[in-house]
């Protein structure tokens, strides 16, 4: 099939998903694998393999995601039954004031997607951001689009974070100019897209507190309404946030630093695995936040329980997600379009942000987005004398363009909307305009600060 055709077909099928997502009203799980099938019959996948890519996308989607969000879940379960959700919003309200809240959290997004994966970040904190809506009486958008734009474009632009890194390996760019340029890109786009974007558009839509949480957080601990014998102290909550975050970025360190033979590089290949450091996080905060702050082990159990139930629908959405940009894959639509951008003669800086965002556009997930756009162009500056500058600006071009237009192709669409209680008009109102506003933003930045150091 050719490369027009192909595009065409893509772009038949998103135009058939948002048809019976938003038109038919048809169930997006049901949706997504529907319209996987059609395309994987389309594009010419052969029909002995089709099943075997639906189960490879839902599969290595959810093998990871799925128990992240799970711990994470419980996690923030129990943060919010002990009111350590509300301990936090009180803590940054009287730091910070109501006007000054969203910028801490686009801050906070960017610091912690630096040793953690995006959803990992996003199950961690979304609990806050519930407290946050709910006592200040305002769109969960507010708070949320700030903290979610953090941890996405530093997923893309900061380095140690795997897509940034990769990208700079690819052009043997020095990421000590990559963070000179993806640092100050990164606070301009959080500042844009997640929070005046985020105000403007809270404004417009109102996006309430999903009402099962609402409920627990009027109730105490959700079930019968008792308050916890005592509201757990900000350090102590902190410490429980902080350690898979540690234990992560600990992992990364120890990599770095020891001889690959050594014992402690192993055992913090472990713990500091994302899944390992959240069951760590999760049974730190049953013992000192649950059983410390009065609730009994069957209390606990009835917890953990009823913080699973509601993500079932997220998982399942993200998972066809997943299917959908695993065919997508499989098309070959990456290559074709990879052979089409390295011959275009358009600037190399803009070539590089172009080719990540249709990736991006083609292929649904950020991380490949940024390594299939730092690929293309690393074939191109084959020859070129690129100072160190251009290369570390071109990277974070890559990063940028990797940030823009998510839509039903990429997990985080599916997660984010699930967790915020959105439709799927009001996930691409919100989410993908943030991201492309973001994506733009940032490659603005980079674009102006090329012309000075370069």
């Amino acid at each position: 099939m050719s490369t027009a055709m192909l595009a065409l077909t893509v772009v038949v099928a998103i135009g058939a998903l948002f048809l019976l997502i938003m038109g038919l009203k048809l169930h997006a799980f049901v949706a997504l694998l529907t319209v996987s099938l059609a395309t994987a019959v389309a594009v010419g996948i052969p029909l002995d393999e089709i099943a075997d890519v639906v189960e490879e996308g839902m599969g290595g989607i959810l093998g990871f995601v799925a128990i992240i969000v799970g711990l994470g879940a419980m996690i923030g379960q129990v943060l919010r039954v002990t009111g350590g959700a509300e301990r936090i919003a009180d803590v940054l309200l009287d730091a910070f004031g109501k006007k000054r809240v969203p910028w801490a959290l686009g801050v906070t997004g960017i610091v912690v997607a630096l040793p953690v994966f995006f959803d990992v970040g996003l199950v961690l904190l979304i609990s806050l951001v519930y407290a946050l809506s709910q006592r200040l009486k305002m769109s969960l958008l507010v708070f949320a689009l700030p903290l979610v734009g953090g941890l996405s474009v530093a997923s893309s632009l900061l380095p140690p974070t795997p897509a940034p890194v990769a990208a700079a390996g690819l052009l043997d760019a020095d990421l000590g100019w990559v963070i000179l340029f993806g640092l100050p890109a990164s606070l301009a786009a959080v500042a844009v897209g997640g929070v005046l974007y985020g105000r403007f558009i809270g404004s417009r839509i109102e996006v309430p507190v999903p009402q099962d949480m609402a409920e627990e957080m009027r109730g105490g601990t959700g079930q019968d309404g008792d308050e916890p014998e005592q509201v757990p102290s900000f350090a102590l909550i902190l410490t429980i946030i902080l350690t898979p975050l540690a234990l992560i970025m600990g992992n990364t360190v120890t990599e770095a630093l020891l001889p690959e033979d050594h014992g402690a590089v192993a055992a913090m290949a472990l713990v500091g695995h994302p899944i390992v450091a959240m069951l760590v996080a999760l049974l730190l905060a049953f013992y000192v936040l649950g059983m410390r702050h009065g609730l009994d082990r069957e209390r606990l159990q009835s917890v953990a329980s009823s913080a699973l139930t509601p993500v079932g629908l997220v998982l399942l959405v993200t998972g066809g997600g997943g299917v959908f940009g695993e065919v997508l894959e499989r098309s070959g639509l990456g290559d074709a379009l990879e052979e089409v951008l390295q011959a275009t003669a358009i600037p190399f800086i803009v070539l590089a942000f172009l080719a990540a965002a249709v990736m991006r556009v083609a292929l649904g997930s950020g991380t490949v987005a940024t390594v299939t756009g730092a690929a293309i162009v690393a074939q191109v500056a084959e020859g070129q004398d690129l100072s160190a500058p251009m290369l570390a600006a071109v990277v974070a071009a890559v990063g940028a363009g990797a940030t823009v237009l998510s839509h039903v192709n990429d997990s985080g669409f599916w997660l984010v909307g699930k967790f915020l209680n959105m439709d799927e008009k009001q996930t691409l109102m919100t989410w993908t305009v943030m991201q492309t506003i973001m994506g733009v933003t940032a490659f603005v930045v980079v674009l102006i600060m090329s012309a000075f150091l370069t």
